[in-house]
């Protein structure tokens, strides 16, 4: 199995050789500009100090300032940051907004601390980290396990230390902390706008389009509410428990979402059928999203897909050996970097918002991220045609061709 980093430097060896990329940017592409590694040190609840080790890798700013979230899992490595910061940079050069790629993490089940000793976890990480951050260097924001209030922490920490505001320094904060409005569901809602842009390509009628999505956390259960509501028939969903078959059209996500809400999963849900997660990826819709983990679709399972579209709304669902059985199987395939890249682009929304002491409506918010993300898609799609390509090579293509152009100037 590859880890993160060396698929990350796959994808880029591959747009390098199509636009035979300069090969000093190409060598410079290849190495983050600085990773930083930090020990934690947190008083527990019972009185003692327990270390925890925190990375920050910042890859890229020939666009704009570093940007990226912060991790808190079990499973965070240096090798992990590294590709995920990589993986923003291309992601906010595809949506050509201007900044530059960075991603944090710290090694830490979140689930066993208390609040006490989580907030004091987030402010040691801004303690040892402060000098790589700020509105006009880095600028973190949620990820795995991390949230608005965790943000709201990170922010005070750093404004006590530096003695000044600078509420652009860390974004998906609160609202009344200088959050943006519409930031919980611009993930999904700019996966959203892509899958219609897709469905025009295609000439489907949205009432006929059969979606089956994995993953019923805040990204996949706003798309299916958004989807539903715009006329397309969700016919699967799941949770890290299991999946269910929908036979009724005449249910509501929101009811689905109460359901879970109490019970904890979305199996069990009346009028439905049980599937497991695997089963869910290999039924025969017109579109499927991936919306929960890396590394869901494999060698050893994409030959059994039977969806004529996949758009990517969770990080790195598909491995690269499983991207080469789909262009054989002539299956269309969204990737991560554009389909979910509303979640950054609205994360830019509040950094601009913040720099210019600016608040906007959601309706506002909404109709910038629209044409980013159409004007995005239309240009990956032409990146697709001009070259004869998959659209993730596409997008990494446009996305290398704009970052290389920065660093010559």
């Amino acid at each position: 199995m590859h880890s993160p980093f060396q698929n990350a430097m796959t994808q880029l060896d591959k747009a390098a050789k199509i636009i035979q990329l300069d090969s000093d940017i190409h060598e410079m592409l290849k190495h983050p500009d600085r990773v930083t590694r930090a020990s934690i040190p947190v008083k527990m609840d019972n009185g003692q100090v327990q270390m925890f080790t925190a990375y920050r890798s910042q890859y890229n700013n020939a666009r704009g300032v570093y940007k990226g979230g912060i991790r808190y899992h079990p499973n965070v490595t240096e090798d992990e940051v590294m590709a995920l910061s990589f993986w923003m940079m291309i992601k906010c050069a595809t949506v050509d907004i201007p900044m530059g790629g960075a991603k944090g993490g710290v090694i830490v089940n979140s689930k066993e601390l208390s609040k006490g000793e989580l907030e004091r976890l987030s402010r040691g990480y801004v303690q040892k980290l402060w000098p790589l951050l700020g509105s006009q260097i880095d600028v973190p924001a949620p990820d795995v396990y991390t949230t608005p209030e965790i943000m709201a922490w990170m922010r005070d920490e750093f404004e006590e230390i530096v003695g000044r505001p600078d509420p652009g320094m860390i974004t998906g904060k609160p609202i009344e902390s200088g959050g943006s409005e519409g930031r919980g569901f611009s993930t999904a809602q700019g996966g959203v706008y892509c899958l219609r842009e897709l469905v025009k390509k295609m000439s489907w009628n949205p009432q006929n389009t059969t979606i089956a999505i994995q993953g019923f956390g805040n990204a996949g259960s706003f798309m299916a509410k958004i989807l539903q509501k715009e006329g397309y028939r969700i016919v699967a969903l799941s949770d890290s428990k299991g999946g269910i078959k929908i036979s009724n059209d005449k249910f509501l996500i929101s009811s689905i979402e109460e359901y879970k809400e109490k019970v904890g999963t979305v199996l069990g849900f009346p009028e439905t059928v049980e599937i497991t997660n695997e089963q869910l990826l290999e039924l025969p819709v017109d579109i499927l999203v991936p919306a929960a983990l890396e590394n869901q679709i494999t060698k050893e399972n994409a030959t059994q897909i039977q969806a004529k579209v996949i758009v990517e709304l969770a990080n790195g669902p598909t491995t690269p050996e499983a991207d080469e059985i789909f262009k054989q199987k002539n299956i269309l395939l969204v990737p991560d970097v554009l389909a979910n890249a509303g979640g950054v682009t609205v994360s830019y929304f509040e950094w601009d918002q913040n720099v210019k002491g600016e608040h906007w409506t959601e309706e506002v918010v909404f109709q910038k991220l629209e044409k980013i993300m159409i004007n995005s898609f239309q240009a990956v799609w032409n990146t697709k045609e001009k070259y004869g390509i998959d659209m993730r090579t596409a997008a990494f293509v446009l996305a290398v061709e704009r970052i290389a152009k920065a660093m010559k100037k």
